[in-house]
């Protein structure tokens, strides 16, 4: 009998041992930073740092901002997904490469392209201050603009593969019985996709919450005015500012945070238990 048909059989999907190395060495990786820091964190004064007038001011600004930003990426990233989903494979590609890229864009670079767009000089911001006396950079508006333009992106993605997965067998049936355009779009094309604009909604608003770069470039870190949760954080860690105490506690907020964001979307998107 040869020495291959001797080999005991391997089951289908079994992984090779070897790489359960790289995977542990990986999963350290991402896993030991944070519990540093849960480590690092004295449980006895979180609730004095985190309730701190500048903390608190830093949590609320945050908030408000990011849900802002999160409306309108709402307002516009749902049409814009669409538009992408419907169009041809040509166009739809130049419009999704166009859409996604604040993501590999560095944060600074797009602090950048927003002072050029929107500042005193800028291609629109010269217009709006000559003529209106408008201006836009390091007020909280900023935080809003800088926050929505790096966090539309996350909602459109998902929203655009929600409306890929649905397909438009549903809409062509209801085109036929005569509804009109608007009428399939809101009772049939939005109820087949909520489960991807609410997986997107909680990614975009998590995105705006934790945004940094931009924010600190285009807006500033004044504090009240644009001093978001992340920027008290670096600002704590610079020596001015939240004491690091809050600096560390407004960092375990921000983790807690983006777990039950992951947890609501693997709920949402019924991920198997």
């Amino acid at each position: 009998m040869s020495s291959a048909l001797r080999h005991t059989p391997v089951a289908p999907g079994k992984i090779p041992r070897l790489l359960y190395i790289p995977a542990v060495i990986g999963l350290a990786l991402l896993t030991l930073p944070i519990l540093g820091m849960f480590l690092r964190v004295d449980w006895r004064t979180v609730p004095s740092a985190i309730t701190s007038p500048e903390a608190v001011s830093a949590l609320l600004l945050s908030l408000k901002t990011a849900s802002l930003a999160t409306v309108i990426c709402l307002i516009v990233g749902i049409p814009l997904a669409l538009v992408i989903a419907r169009s041809s494979r040509r166009l739809g590609g130049v419009l999704r490469a166009v859409t996604t890229l604040p993501l590999v864009l560095p944060p600074l670079v797009g602090g950048i392209a927003l002072l050029y767009l929107l500042g005193r000089n800028g291609l629109l911001g010269a217009v709006l201050d000559a003529g209106f006396g408008i201006r836009i950079p390091f007020t909280t508006a900023a935080v809003v603009i800088a926050q929505s333009f790096v966090a539309l992106p996350f909602l459109v993605i998902s929203v655009e593969g929600a409306f890929r997965t649905a397909g438009i067998r549903f809409e062509s049936v209801a085109a036929t019985l005569g509804a009109g355009r608007w009428t399939v779009f809101r009772r049939i094309t939005l109820p087949l996709v909520t489960p991807g604009i609410l997986a997107g909604t909680v990614l975009c608003f998590a995105r705006a919450l934790g945004e940094f770069g931009a924010t600190a470039l285009f807006a500033g870190n004044a504090a009240g005015v644009t001093r978001t949760m992340p920027l008290a954080i670096y600002t704590a860690f610079n020596g001015a500012g939240v004491s690091q105490d809050s600096a560390v506690a407004l960092s375990l907020l921000l983790v807690v945070v983006a777990i039950v964001i992951l947890l609501l979307m693997r709920s949402w998107r019924g991920a198997p238990q």
